[in-house]
């Protein structure tokens, strides 16, 4: 995927270059190889590593396995880590890539006994490619529709073991039956901030760089409970450092670092700040439709609800209401904005009370004045 310069993966500007060679190698190098190195989600760790370890003492490949959970948190690193206990070779592709079932069968007619097949995006596959997944997860097998018409015969391809680990950000968009055949199944957390100073210090030993403890601690607040974001935040520190002719970074130095690139000591960014100024500012806290936050923003819908929403709700920051989104208490503190005359801590649930249940409209977003 191309990106320019100032604009990650997510649609966030707090990381650049996210595409470029150097970029990619050093995420790469920083990938843990196996289990043992693998910090945070300990209950998925737990579980993955007895299926594993249950295969190999069968001498067979492993069930199938899905991994969910928002992005940046493993699941590509899982997969790879699976592959490598394994002893298996690994084939990536993604299910954007797979639009038509011939797409999936050449994929799976060219897998090897024991090989491990991620998809990412799992959710995002065409319906005939995924119902063609379903025989192909139970039974290795694949019917190959050769002509048109009546003419059309079906011609069964035996398939040699595999592992599928599909990965997803939006587990809810599985279908049941393609959910069912998974025989693990695993949904990863957001990490503390105390897992996140362990995934830094590991990087920063890769990288060779020198935090003081403090200096560990400003990175890993500010990083969204995300280890990607972590890290990618630990090498703009670094550059920081490196320009400024520093030895060794101390808490004062990550957090000048930082601010430069406009993450705040919650981890938010100018995108997150812009919502809830405006919230507060132009709309006195809200409520208001998604379309006119977003106008006001000079965003798109999407981005401010895919991009920044999730983050500020999960915060205490931003409210979701039957009548539009609000900026809850912590947003006013936190902008050092005082909330206006009669409107106190107690009286923001009421915003929320409503005899109706949610309105289609309403839950997508839409401005109830304008249907937009």
């Amino acid at each position: 995927m191309s990106e320019h310069n100032a604009v990650d993966e997510d649609g966030r500007t707090l990381v650049s270059a996210a595409g470029e060679p150097e970029e990619r190698a050093l995420e790469a190098a920083l990938r843990p190889k196996n289990l043992d190195d693998f910090v945070g989600q300990k209950r998925v760790r737990r579980q993955l590593s007895l299926v594993l370890e249950a295969s190999r003492m069968r001498s067979s490949s492993a069930d199938h396995v899905l991994l969910s959970g928002p992005p940046g948190l493993g699941k590509t690193t899982l997969a790879m880590i699976i592959a490598a206990e394994m002893n298996a070779p690994l084939r990536i592709s993604s299910g954007p890539a797979i639009q038509h079932a011939g797409d999936l069968a050449a994929i799976l007619s060219s897998l090897t006994e024991g090989e491990v097949l991620f998809l990412d995006e799992i959710h995002r596959m065409s319906r005939p490619a995924e119902e063609m997944l379903y025989m192909a997860m139970e039974d290795f097998r694949v019917d190959i529709v050769v002509g048109k018409g009546a003419g059309a015969t079906a011609i069964p391809l035996e398939l040699p073991p595999f592992t599928l680990v599909g990965a997803t950000t939006r587990a809810g968009l599985l279908p049941g039956p393609l959910r069912d055949r998974f025989g693990f199944t695993g949904h990863l957390e957001f990490y503390s901030v105390e897992e996140l100073e362990l995934v830094l210090r590991r990087s920063a030993g890769l990288l060779d760089l020198k935090l003081s403890s403090a200096g560990f601690s400003e990175i890993a607040s500010r990083s969204r409970g995300t280890p990607r974001i972590a890290n990618r935040l630990l090498r703009r520190v670094r550059d920081w450092a490196l320009v400024h002719g520093l030895d060794r970074i101390e808490a004062s130095s990550a957090s000048a670092a930082l601010e430069m690139y406009e993450i705040d000591a919650r981890g938010l960014d100018r995108l997150d700040r812009s919502v809830l100024q405006a919230l507060i500012g132009k709309f006195n806290g809200g409520p208001v439709g998604l379309s006119t936050l977003a106008i006001a923003v000079g965003e798109e819908m999407e981005t401010v609800e895919t991009v920044a929403e999730p983050f500020l709700v999960r915060e205490g920051l931003l409210g979701r209401t039957p009548r539009g989104r609000i900026a809850m208490p912590a947003a006013w503190q936190h902008l050092g904005v005082p909330m206006p005359e009669g409107m106190s801590v107690v009286d923001m649930p009421a915003l929320f009370d409503t005899l109706e249940e949610p309105s289609e409209e309403a839950e997508s977003g839409q401005d109830w004045f304008t249907g937009r």
